[in-house]
C-alpha cells in the first residue's frame, strides 16, 4: 500500500516541502534487506531506520516485515538530519493499516525519533511553519520543544507533540490535541528590551560612551583601542542595549536565522532583542561567515540585525578578517556550491577591540611600552586597510582613574536614556532615505549620497582641509568623517552640519593619523 506524508527540508533561511512516499508490500527474499530508502537522503537519514523501528515497537505498534521502499521527492534535492524519522514512521504506520490515512495530506510532520518512542527537537521549525502556512496545510506536527517557536506564524494550527504513540493517535482520531497559541505581538512587547548589563553601569569613560552613542545612532563600526583592563569589553556589551529596539519584521527574520542554525533555546519562540555575538579569536572562516560541507549560517549572520564582537581583533587570522569585506558591503553573504547557492542575511554593526601593541601600553598615560622599534607598527599592520576602510570610528580608551572608580557624586546616564536620543536620530535617518532602496542609516550612505546630504558650510570645508593636512589624515577618511558629523547632527537634531559636529568626527579618527603608531 501507497501512502504520502509531507514534511519540509531547510535551504538557507527558508523551506521547501518534501513528499514522503511509503510503499509497502511484496515479500523479501531471505538475506535481502526489506527496507529501502532512495531521494538523495544523507547519513542522518538513513540512519533513521534504526531509530523509527525501535520506536514503532517500543510505543506497541507493529513492525511488519514486507518490503518497504521510502522516497522522499524531489529525489534531486539532498534530505538532510533526522527530523524526517516521523513522517516516515506516520508513512509506515499507515502503510501497513494500523492507522487512518485520512489527515495525512493535511500536516506538515517533522521530527527526531528516540528508540523509545519520544520526539527531539529539530531545526528551522519557524521557516518550516512559514512554507506551511504559504501552501495552506492546515497543520504542523513538530516535537513539543518546537511548537511555541513554530506557532508565532498565524493562520496555522501547531501541534506540539511528545512522542510517536501521540502523534498516531492524533491522525487516526483516538486523541485531541489543543493547537498551541502564541500572541505573535504581545509575546513581541513583553519580552524586548530585557537586557542583563546597562550603561549605568560604566564609571567614567564618557568619551567612549558618547562613541558607542554616535555608533548606533548611525550604524557604525568601531573600533576601540586600548591597554588591558580600561573597559573596552565591557563597553562592547553594552552596545546592544542603546540600539533601537527590533520591529516585528526584523524580529522574525533573526529568528528563522537563529533556528535554522539551532541555537534557539528549548521552548523559546520570538528572538526580540538585538543579537550580540563574540566569536573567539581562534574561530576558522567558515564558522565566522558560514558554509560548511552541509552549509549552515556563520557568525555573522547570526548577529544579522544585532551586533558582532572582535575581541583582540590583531590575533584574529588574516583570512578570516578578509573575509568580513564583502558581508559588511552588501550586508549578505553569499555560499556558493557546484549544484546550489545559499544566501544568509548578515546586516550586522561590527565593533572591534584591540590592544595598542603586544605589551598593551603604548601610549598609556602611566606604564611603559616595553614593544621594540617596529613592533607596534607591525602589530598593528595585522590589519589590512580594506578593513579599517570600513570602520568609522577609531577611540583610544584611556583606564579610569580611581577618583572616578570611587565616585558616589552622581550616577551615570541609563542606556535608556542614550536608546530615546538613538531613536530619535535612527528616525530623523530614516525620513532622509525613504527615497532610497537598503539604505536605512547613515553608514550605510554611498560615496555618491555622502556629499548630497553631507553639505558643509566655508567655515567647515575649512576645518576638514586643515585637519586632514595638520593630522596627514588618508583620503578615506574623508567620506567617514562626514558620515560621522552628519550622525552627530541628527543627535543633536540640526539640520546642518556644525564646526563641533566635525570637529568630533575629526576625533575619532586615530588610526588614519601619520605616525600613531610611531
Amino acid at each position: 500500500m501507497l501512502v504520502k506524508t509531507f514534511a519540509s527540508a531547510v535551504h538557507g533561511v527558508d523551506a521547501q516541502t518534501i513528499t514522503v512516499e511509503v510503499n509497502t508490500g511484496g515479500n523479501v527474499m531471505p538475506g535481502k534487506n526489506f527496507y529501502h530508502l532512495v531521494g538523495l537522503p544523507d547519513n542522518a537519514v538513513k540512519e533513521g531506520f534504526q531509530r523509527f523501528e525501535a520506536a514503532i515497537k517500543n510505543v506497541k505498534y507493529r513492525m511488519e516485515r514486507f518490503k518497504t521502499v521510502v522516497n522522499l521527492a524531489p529525489a534531486d534535492i539532498r534530505k538532510e538530519g533526522s527530523a524526517y524519522d516521523l513522517p516516515i514512521a506516520i508513512g509506515y504506520l499507515g502503510a501497513t493499516k494500523q492507522i487512518a490515512t485520512t489527515h495525512l495530506d493535511k500536516f506538515i510532520i517533522m521530527g527526531e525519533l528516540s528508540l523509545d518512542g519520544g520526539l527531539r527537537p529539530i531545526k528551522g521549525a519557524l521557516p518550516i511553519a512559514i512554507q506551511a502556512r504559504k501552501e495552506q496545510y492546515q497543520g504542523l506536527i513538530l516535537p513539543r520543544q518546537n511548537a511555541r517557536e513554530a506557532a508565532i506564524v498565524n493562520d496555522l494550527a501547531v501541534y506540539g507533540v511528545e512522542n510517536l504513540r501521540e502523534a498516531a493517535e492524533f491522525l487516526n482520531d483516538e486523541r485531541q490535541l489543543e493547537p498551541v497559541v502564541v500572541n505573535t505581538r504581545e509575546e513581541f512587547f513583553d519580552n524586548q528590551h530585557i537586557y542583563s548589563v546597562d550603561f549605568s553601569d560604566v564609571k567614567g569613560q564618557e568619551n567612549i560612551k558618547r562613541a558607542l552613542e554616535l555608533a548606533a545612532a548611525g550604524g557604525h563600526n568601531v573600533i576601540l583601542i586600548g591597554p588591558p583592563g580600561a573597559g573596552k569589553t565591557m563597553l562592547a556589551r553594552r552596545l546592544p542595549t542603546i540600539l533601537p529596539p527590533l520591529n516585528l519584521y526584523e524580529a522574525l527574520e533573526t529568528t528563522k536565522i537563529h533556528s535554522v542554525a539551532g541555537v534557539l533555546p528549548p521552548d523559546a519562540s520570538l528572538v526580540t532583542n538585538r543579537p550580540f555575538r563574540a566569536p573567539h579569536h581562534t574561530i576558522s572562516d567558515v564558522a565566522l561567515v558560514g558554509g560548511g560541507t552541509n552549509p549552515h549560517p556563520g557568525e555573522i549572520s547570526l548577529a544579522h540585525n544585532g551586533v558582532l564582537f572582535l575581541d583582540e581583533l590583531p590575533e584574529f587570522k588574516r583570512t578570516v578578517l578578509e573575509v568580513l569585506r564583502q558581508p559588511m558591503e552588501e550586508r549578505r553573504v553569499t555560499i556558493s556550491r557546484a549544484k546550489s547557492s545559499v544566501d544568509y542575511p548578515s546586516g550586522f554593526m561590527l565593533i572591534a577591540s584591540m590592544n595598542p601593541c603586544p605589551c598593551g601600553y603604548y601610549n598609556h598615560p602611566e606604564k611603559e611600552c616595553v614593544c621594540g622599534p617596529g613592533v607596534v607598527k607591525k602589530y598593528l599592520s595585522k590589519i589590512s586597510g580594506p578593513l579599517l576602510d570600513r570602520i568609522d570610528l577609531h577611540v583610544e580608551v584611556t583606564p579610569v582613574s580611581y577618583d572616578e572608580l570611587a565616585s558616589r557624586e552622581r550616577s551615570a546616564e541609563t542606556s535608556a536614556d542614550i536608546a530615546a536620543r538613538v531613536v530619535r536620530a535612527r528616525a530623523i535617518q530614516s525620513e532622509r532615505f525613504e527615497p532610497y532602496k537598503d539604505i536605512y542609516c547613515n553608514a550605510q550612505m554611498p560615496s555618491r549620497l555622502v556629499h548630497e546630504v553631507c553639505q558643509i558650510n566655508p567655515a567647515g570645508v575649512t576645518l576638514v582641509k586643515k585637519a586632514m593636512e595638520k593630522l596627514q589624515l588618508s583620503a578615506r577618511a574623508y567620506d567617514r568623517i562626514l558620515k560621522v558629523a552628519r550622525t552627530a547632527a541628527d543627535l543633536d537634531e540640526s539640520p546642518e552640519i556644525k564646526i563641533e559636529h566635525l570637529a568630533e568626527a575629526i576625533h575619532f579618527r586615530s588610526l588614519d593619523r601619520e605616525g600613531w603608531a610611531g
